[in-house]
């Protein structure tokens, strides 16, 4: 898939003519994107256009207009964007209760480790980082890839498989089952 690139990124002025009509259009496809594995966990599907509106809207909200603020903007969101045979995810532990939550990422302490994306029982485990690195505690983002066989890939394509995704920490096991929209927009990110 391709990264995003400088020459995509628009000046401040230009961005915000066009912003509202190309956050609707990426926030209604980030919605085949989603998945809510559990009540504390979801996660999003990343491509070339998520990241993309990821920087447009770092560079807006903090007013970043310098060449190497624009290209670290780049560099930083273009991890998100899946290679060859990968899908990735922003992966979210959302619990709204700060007391809770931190006990929570305490227990889940090496979440990224026990997460895996299912295709018709082939398990891709996952691959990445998460945000911050705190010892004895997870965090509340993780950017996850998981790189996929041929056949896994070729099982997306056909828009036919089951696929899930699946965490199996010690802590908090739970799975969600992609639907076909979702598997439809996963699989424009294999072509």
């Amino acid at each position: 898939m391709k990264k995003v690139e400088r020459s995509e990124i628009l000046p401040l002025g230009e961005y915000e003519t066009i912003r509202e009509r190309f956050r609707a259009r990426i926030i209604q496809e980030k919605k085949a994107r989603r998945a809510q594995i559990s009540d504390i966990l979801s996660a999003t599907f990343e491509n070339h256009d998520t990241a993309l509106l990821q920087v447009q809207e770092m560079l807006r909200t903090e007013r970043i207009t310098s060449e190497d603020g624009v290209a670290h903007e780049i560099e930083t969101y273009n991890e998100l964007v899946p290679g060859d045979s990968e899908l990735s995810i922003t992966l979210f532990v959302e619990i709204p209760e700060k007391e809770k939550r931190d006990e929570m990422l305490v227990r889940l302490e090496g979440l990224e480790k026990h997460v895996a994306l299912v295709v018709d029982g082939e398990a891709s485990p996952a691959l990445g980082k998460r945000i911050g690195e705190t010892a004895g505690r997870t965090t509340a983002v993780h950017y996850l890839k998981f790189a996929l066989s041929d056949k896994a890939r070729a099982a997306i394509l056909s828009q036919k498989a089951k696929v899930d995704l699946r965490v199996d920490h010690p802590a908090h096991e739970a799975h969600a089952s992609l639907g076909p929209e979702s598997i439809r927009s996963l699989a424009g990110d294999l072509k």
